[in-house]
């Protein structure tokens, strides 16, 4: 899949292409993530996106409207113990707040999702809060073919649990 594809968005705005997360969309992504709910800084967010795009198995695309950052989806390959293949789990996906419901979350899912196939990719999945603020989220996911399958377990570890 070629690293920028355009989309032409709906409402008369501006082309809009996704490509590669790039270490100048930090100030971008800052306020993507605030819109998410995850305030966070230059300096915090900067480190955060260098340890992941050192990890091969991570992969960020972002959605550019006039040079600036409107959407982000993050990606990892997994595969599994119990089968032979792999899937991509989204692991974040982010539209700019004021532009939300113009089809850029859209976009960045088909994006991701083609890009997983021709990568050989079996499944596309992920997982999301049960909150009630994500209500929104869990129609955006079942109107693209998402099937809730199952349930996420987490247990938080603290350092005393650690022995520490």
């Amino acid at each position: 899949m070629q690293p920028n594809r355009l989309w032409d968005s709906r409402g008369g705005k501006s082309t809009m292409f996704i490509r590669s997360y790039e270490q100048q969309d930090v100030e971008a992504v800052i306020e993507l993530m605030a819109d998410l709910g995850y305030p966070t800084n230059k300096e915090a967010l900067s480190a955060r996106m260098e340890k992941i795009a050192s990890i091969p198995s991570y992969y960020t695309f972002v959605a550019v409207r006039d040079g600036q950052a409107v959407g982000m989806i993050g990606c990892r390959d997994i595969f599994y113990y119990e089968e032979d293949g792999m899937v991509v789990q989204i692991s974040l996906l982010v539209t700019k707040q004021s532009e939300q419901g113009s089809g850029i979350g859209t976009a960045l899912v088909a994006y991701t999702e083609q890009w997983a196939r021709e990568r050989g990719a079996s499944a596309l999945y992920l997982t999301s809060g049960i909150k009630e603020s994500r209500k929104k989220a869990h129609a955006f996911y079942e109107a693209r073919g998402f099937d809730i399958t199952g349930y996420r377990f987490v247990k938080k570890l603290t350092m005393h649990e650690l022995g520490n």
